[in-house]
């Protein structure tokens, strides 16, 4: 055997080796639930928007915060404080739950179905 295949040979099983390895620590930190979400923090909801935009709401504790982010950050958009009346069956469009939450009233379009 020339000294290039062994070197070739040598190559691919090592990286076997490490794809292998990669492997196993992947399986296992997930099995040891890594990575999972644990507190008084939990994702409610996302909303995107556009490409790179989106909000999120996100339950802390007993309130839940409507966060923006974008390509230029996250910002607090407002705060829901009593999360047990803020989703009711009858809002029905995300411009009312939007309204509700940065707490000023919804205008009525002419014309839009709400």
């Amino acid at each position: 055997m020339s000294p290039l295949t062994k070197y070739v040979i040598e190559t691919v099983v090592t990286l076997l080796a490490v794809i292998a390895l990669a492997v196993l620590v992947l399986y296992g930190a997930r099995r040891l639930g890594v990575g999972k979400p644990a507190g008084p923090v939990s994702l409610v909801g996302r909303l995107p928007l556009e490409g790179r935009r989106v909000i999120y709401l996100v339950r802390v504790a007993d309130k839940i915060y409507v966060i923006g982010g974008s390509e230029a950050g996250l910002a607090k958009l407002g705060e829901i404080a009593d999360p047990e009346h803020a989703f009711e069956a009858d809002s029905h469009s995300f411009k009312d739950v939007l309204s509700r939450v940065v707490q000023r009233p919804a205008k009525a379009d002419d014309g839009e179905a709400t």
